[in-house]
């Protein structure tokens, strides 16, 4: 049938009703994740998406802190012997490389599925911003720079979205 200009509705004169049931679904929805950018319903659904993805170790060693959302530790800590390559722990492209004064020199990378690692402290960068690397290259030298290491080791971060993970379940 063809279209008549008396048969066009008026946007202008539309109404939408909310249901009850949506009413109470965007309730319990928003009362579940209030404040709370970390809800389980979030996190689990960030394991779900990675259950079957492996992640390259990004240096062989010992950890001496671990992940604590709480205390705002977003990282995992690992002790390893002196001049331990730092390797990249999936495919992507170098977005920063360079050296701050709390996190000394560090490096971080954006991979597919809005995924990004952090590797801080290290002694010597390897990559640039704007690099492509693959799951297993070499990105920096182990060490102990900036102002908030403790002592050598590799502060290593996974996040997703804007959200921290913990790099122990992965």
């Amino acid at each position: 049938s063809l279209l008549t200009k008396s048969s066009i509705t008026n946007s202008e004169n539309i109404t939408i009703k909310k249901s009850k049931q949506d009413s109470i679904f965007r309730l319990e929805y928003e009362q579940e994740t209030r404040n709370n950018l970390f809800s389980n319903k979030i996190m689990s659904d960030i394991h779900q998406e990675f259950k079957l993805v492996s992640f390259f170790a990004p240096i062989s060693g010992i950890v001496t802190n671990h992940f604590n959302r709480e205390e705002k530790h977003f990282g995992t800590d690992l002790v390893s012997s002196n001049n331990s390559v730092i390797k990249a722990t999936a495919d992507g492209t170098v977005v920063y490389s360079d050296w701050t004064v709390e996190n000394g020199y560090c490096i971080g990378i954006q991979h597919n599925g809005n995924l990004f690692s952090v590797y801080k402290h290290n002694a010597v960068l390897l990559k640039e911003d704007g690099d492509f690397i693959n799951a297993g290259d070499a990105i920096a030298i182990y060490g102990n720079s900036g102002s908030m290491s403790t002592g050598p080791h590799l502060h290593f971060e996974l996040w997703y979205n804007g959200t921290p993970l913990n790099p122990e379940d992965y």
